[in-house]
């Protein structure tokens, strides 16, 4: 047994749990798919005494297994972490009786609650839940705090991802705060909880808390039992079994970890495994239960001194095939893991999405916030490897700990909400939102082509394709501002949109090779091939740019069949380079840019304009260089007015309606371009003039 446990915390209120970065998690694999006839013999619904789940409340289809050991899967590091989300730990005290004894004397107990983040919020919501129940020489608390709570990080986590919906978790305690000297001496305890649980208070927890269980009388108990587990370790494996034995009742999933079944005797289900394997058959009948009314799903270490112990008894049952078969119980061990609680949050983590597979995808348009940190956006686990790509990888050019203070070298007006919009969004959106242009043979022998790729926007099947290309000096890449941003908009009105992550050094060479690989792969990404455009911000303005031009496309490319862009849209940038071969050419740019004149722009434009190519410029009184999407200021919409211009340029109509530009000629803005919702003392900027107010 464990000889360590954290200390007890005396306090009425627990809030600590985290959050956790956040889909489905890719770690989580099952074996393989169960039978659709397997997989029926574990609905709800399954023991002729039960009524039946309502559609909206039956169990997802789960993956099951087809072996009787199996290995578990290790936590991803990232759901270790705490960050904003945090679900709420609460003790609750209550009465209950002295079972163990029998004497029935009322006396107190103290379990601990886990809530799910939004449980105060979501009122609609039901939930499952899991008792857990610790071993010798814990208490109620230690679920809940030890490793520095690290059950409930990964909780947060979880849930956050997707893995599982929102559950209850309820930590009781067979020892009522005192440890009994000897672990053996604990049996008695660990064999009257169940009966503790039944009366108590598993009512107490499924009356105060959104449960599936409509009513707390034994019917209602009974009715919702799949939606309720139980699991344990060490001896709180051993309370498991007897739970199984005693009151199968309330319980569907059981989880004894690390501990075998003391129902014949101490360490009987180690020392007499037939015989305790009958003993279980004979009391799940007596019950009125049959083979697919319940499934044990048992866990230890390779170097847990309890592995033999539980895996000799899981091993007499299978024996005992009219009852036990790899439909109801499974075994799962961790290598190297020993007789201690950090090992056992794995089996918790492998558990629980087999007990509770998410019945629904969580919505994942409000993960993150604007206290999310930065760094939990890069290391989230869902986006592999090329979550250090969203952020600047040269860190010398952004600053900021949380989406709200990110802050970009060269931009201004950076708009957190569309930030944590961004992020949120591509995080729904793992699974296929970024592309590599770079085989793994080009990656092996030039490790730096690493730092490249393309962050997919999806648009509608088969429309018109963009790449974006954030500015930053050919220093950085400001994507989140400069690109991100932009894509997603365009996303949102049906064209696919690509932001091109590209190095500094070798900017040309890669938006070259971006080109190229979308044109190449338009039928397997869905795109249209032809009909694309260019957008780019100062740094990545020039790159649209010299790319939107046909000579340089096939000189940068190799190819002479790639078509040219049919429009460029160009941000803030000093490029004069003018050419009969360049592209039809969008251009804005603030008054007050003190990097790139809008002067220069507007002279570029006129000077293409000269030689018949198409052009629009718009110039926005008293803006500074990279104000991006220009929400709240004078530039905003200006998005909508590249978008007509490419559409007047490709043929196409809209593919998605857009909406007309709709800001009142007297709309008011602050000499550097804010918008204001009234005339301020000093200069007002009113459709276009100034207007002094003492």
């Amino acid at each position: 047994m464990l000889n360590s446990i954290r200390p007890f915390l005396a306090m009425a209120e627990l809030k600590q749990a985290s959050f956790c970065s956040f889909g489905l998690t890719k770690t989580f694999r099952k074996k393989a798919l169960v039978s659709m006839l397997e997989l029926s013999l574990l609905s709800c619904s399954g023991h002729a005494e039960e009524p039946a789940s309502s559609p909206s409340e039956a169990p997802a289809e789960r993956e099951g297994y087809t072996q009787l050991v199996n290995k578990t899967q290790a936590i991803p590091d990232g759901y270790l972490s705490e960050t904003a989300r945090q679900g709420e730990v609460v003790r609750i005290d209550y009465d209950t009786r002295d079972y163990a004894d029998g004497t029935m004397a009322v006396r107190q107990n103290t379990a601990y609650v886990y809530l799910p983040y939004g449980y105060d919020t979501d009122t609609e919501r039901r939930y499952n839940v899991l008792y857990l129940v610790h071993g010798h020489y814990g208490t109620a608390s230690t679920y809940l705090t030890v490793e520095d709570g690290m059950l409930r990080r990964v909780l947060d986590q979880m849930i956050a991802h997707g893995d599982i919906d929102p559950l209850i978790v309820v930590t009781p305690s067979y020892n009522y705060g005192s440890p009994t000297p000897d672990y053996v001496d604990a049996d008695k305890y660990c064999k009257a909880l169940p009966l503790e649980l039944q009366h108590d208070l598993v009512p107490l927890v499924e009356s105060r808390y959104r449960t599936y269980a409509e009513t707390t009388s034994e019917a209602g108990l009974k009715a919702s039992r799949c939606h309720r587990a139980i699991g344990g370790f060490s001896m709180g494996g051993v309370t498991t079994w007897y739970v199984l034995d005693e009151t199968l009742s309330l319980f569907r999933w059981f989880l004894p970890i690390s501990g075998d079944c003391w129902s014949l005797g101490a360490f009987a289900g180690m020392n007499r495994p037939e015989d305790t394997a009958r003993y279980l058959a004979e009391r799940i009948t007596a019950q009125g239960y049959t083979t697919g009314d319940f499934y044990i799903w048992a866990a230890s270490g390779t170097s847990d001194s309890a592995y033999r112990e539980t895996l000799n008894q899981i091993e007499g049952m299978a024996g005992l095939s009219e009852m036990f078969t790899l439909q109801n119980m499974t075994f799962h061990e961790k290598d190297g893991a020993r007789h201690e609680y950090r090992p056992t949050i794995e089996y918790i983590y492998n558990a629980l999405p087999f007990f509770f597979p998410p019945t629904k995808t969580e919505a994942m348009t409000n993960y993150y916030t604007r206290q999310s940190r930065i760094s939990d956006v890069m290391n989230d686990p869902v986006f592999d490897d090329y979550g250090r790509l969203i952020f600047p990888l040269n860190t010398g050019y952004w600053s900021g700990t949380t989406l709200e203070q990110l802050a970009l070298t060269w931009y201004n007006y950076i708009d957190p909400d569309k930030t944590v919009e961004v992020c949120n969004y591509l995080r729904a959106h793992a699974d296929n939102c970024f592309i590599d242009i770079y085989t793994e043979a080009e990656k092996q022998a030039y490790p730096e082509l690493l730092n490249t790729g393309l962050f997919f926007f999806r648009g509608n099947s088969n429309a018109p394709f963009a790449i974006c290309n954030a500015g930053g000096g050919f220093s950085y890449v400001g994507a989140m501002h400069d690109s991100f941003p932009h894509a997603l908009e365009l996303s949102k009105q049906g064209y696919n949109a690509f932001a091109l992550i590209y190095r500094p050094g070798d900017a040309y060479e890669d938006l070259a090779r971006a080109i190229t690989y979308i044109c190449d792969h338009a039928d397997e990404l869905g795109v249209q091939r032809d009909g694309y455009s260019l957008w780019g911000g100062s740094a990545g303005a020039r790159m649209a740019a010299t790319l939107g031009n046909s000579a340089n496309l096939r000189s940068l490319t190799g190819r002479t069949d790639l078509p040219q862009a049919s429009a460029v849209v160009m941000q803030y940038t000093g490029y004069t380079t003018v050419s009969p071969y360049d592209g039809p050419t969008y251009a804005c740019c603030g008054t007050s840019d003190g990097i790139a004149s809008w002067r220069t722009m507007q002279s570029r434009l006129e000077s293409l304009s000269a030689l018949g190519i198409p052009t629009e410029f718009h110039s926005y009184n008293g803006l500074p260089h990279g104000f991006g999407l220009g929400t709240g200021t004078v530039a905003e919409g200006w998005l909508q007015d590249a978008v007509r211009f490419w559409q007047s340029q490709s043929g196409s109509t809209s593919v998605r309606s857009t909406k007309a530009d709709t800001k009142q000629s007297d709309s008011i803005y602050s000499l550097n371009g804010t918008r204001r919702n009234a005339m301020q003392k000093g200069i007002n900027i009113v459709d276009g003039r100034k207007v002094a107010v003492k």
